[in-house]
Order: structure tokens, then sequence, then C-alpha cells
């Protein structure tokens, strides 16, 4: 609750309060609490805890092998490890890792997790790739646990085209902010 003071609210204020002092009766004063209106909201002045973003594994597509160096295809990695290749790809190998993060906070509190549309993978000799449809294992309305934790997978999916081969390295920037 917020009270507002100044000039013009200083002076009704005090005597509301002196007058509240005087006609309350002892009884009155002894109320329960479950009595009064309950607040449903959280105090917006109320100090929250920082959160904490730990990332335990990366997201790797280890090896994917063109069999046509002219084709194109697919390679999708899911949040449950699951893989799926297109087109002109081999089969991901079994070193494939989903990426996974640990969120560290108030617990019970309800988090807003935010992954981008698409990423940008570099390569050393100067290549690049796109990681689009970033998707997670989290709920519709992620919440911290009783012990302030929330654990997530996610993957993506990367259009290959032509003769990309070489080492490709990119950051996944993830938000999180309290609800």
């Amino acid at each position: 609750m917020r009270i507002m003071t100044g000039p013009k609210t200083a002076l009704p204020l005090l005597s509301a309060l002196l007058f509240g002092a005087f006609v309350v009766s002892a009884p009155a004063a002894a109320q329960c609490r479950l009595c009064s209106t309950s607040e449903t909201q959280r105090d917006e002045g109320a100090t929250t805890g920082p959160i904490r973003i730990e990332v335990e594994a990366r997201l790797d597509f280890d090896q994917l092998i063109l069999l046509d160096s002219r084709g194109q295809g697919t390679a999708r990695l899911n949040p449950d490890g699951s893989t799926v290749t297109t087109g002109s790809l081999g089969a991901m190998t079994g070193r494939t890792m989903v990426g996974s993060v640990t969120i560290r906070g108030e617990p019970g509190r309800l988090v807003r997790i935010d992954l981008p549309a698409s990423i940008a993978l570099y390569g050393r000799t100067g290549g690049n790739l796109t990681l689009t449809q970033l998707k997670s294992d989290l709920n519709t309305s992620p919440r911290l646990d009783s012990q302030g934790l929330l654990q997530f997978r996610f993957g993506g999916e990367l259009q290959i085209e032509g003769d990309m081969e070489g080492d490709y390295r990119g950051d996944v920037p993830i938000t999180v902010d309290y609800l």
C-alpha cells in the first residue's frame, strides 16, 4: 500500500489517524488477521533476489555430413535429444547435445524465459550458418521450484546449403525475468 503525503494531504491523514485512535475500542483491535482483505498483488517495492542463469550443457550438433556437396538439408535437434535430418544430410552422430540451463532465483516465482528466433553461427574460415526455430521443453508458465531452481533443455534447427565445411560457433542469448 502506498501512502502519499504532501502539504495538502498531511493534515487530513494525521487527523484521520488520530480520529481512528479515539474511535477504536479494545475488542475491535483484537480482530483476527483473516478478517481483513488480503492483498493479491506483490509489493513492487519489495526487494527481489537476483536471477542467475547457469549453462549446464551447450547446444552441440557435433558433426554433420553432407552427402552431396551441392545439396541442401536440415538438421533438427529437439529438446528431448531426438534428431531429424532431411535432404542431403546424413544422420547426426550420437554425440549431439541439447542445451541445458539452470535458473536460480526466488523460490516459487513465475519467470519469463525468452530464447531468440535465430542465432548466427560463424566459421573459422569466414562462413556462416543460421540456427533457427529454437525450442525448449518449458511449460507455458515456468515457475521456480521451492528451492528456487528451474531446469530446462533446448534445441534448434540448422539449414545447410552447399559446401559449408568447417567448425561453427555462436552465442545463444537467453533472457529471464520475474513476472
